[in-house]
């Protein structure tokens, strides 16, 4: 674990640093509502809310909302791990595949828990040099605990120049 995980999660829980964070840095997710609701070196849980700014004309949430949330979910970890470490390590989405199975008409919670997949893809990219991929799970559910939408992210990192 990269030792200053622990304070890039602190970070992401403060709520008024999370949302100059996202302002500065993901306006569309401020707008939004996206919020990290849990992080830590394993797993993250990011919400997207149903409202007026999220949603679409067919009365449930939008799905590029739904893509931001199930996106942060994954990044938020990839991130963490990140977190000052030498050598610099860029990120990068490179693909996104999703599936729908009901309308989100609701808070929809994504969670990710591919940390640890994170974890040894950088460390595989800083021994190597060369770009390493991870193909990251996102799922999706209603406040009933309903599945929504599974989002799978693809990112690539590798060790800057």
């Amino acid at each position: 674990m990269n030792k200053h995980t622990p304070a890039f999660i602190r970070l992401m829980k403060h709520p008024l640093k999370f949302r100059l964070f996202l302002l500065m840095r993901l306006p569309a997710a401020f707008i939004a509502g996206v919020r990290v609701r849990e992080l830590d070196e394993q797993r993250a849980v990011v919400t997207i809310p149903y409202k007026w700014l999220s949603q679409n004309p067919f009365r449930s949430t939008y799905f590029a909302c739904l893509s931001m949330a199930a996106e942060m979910s994954t990044g938020a970890l990839a991130m963490a791990h990140l977190y000052k470490i030498h050598p610099a390590v860029s990120m990068l989405v490179v693909k996104v595949e999703s599936a729908y199975f009901k309308k989100a008409t609701d808070r929809t919670a994504f969670v990710c828990a591919d940390g640890g997949l994170f974890r040894k893809a950088i460390e595989e990219t800083i021994a190597t040099g060369e770009a390493v991929t991870v193909r990251a799970k996102s799922v999706g559910t209603n406040k009933a605990g309903e599945l929504v939408a599974e989002f799978w992210v693809t990112w690539s990192f590798k060790v800057r120049k």
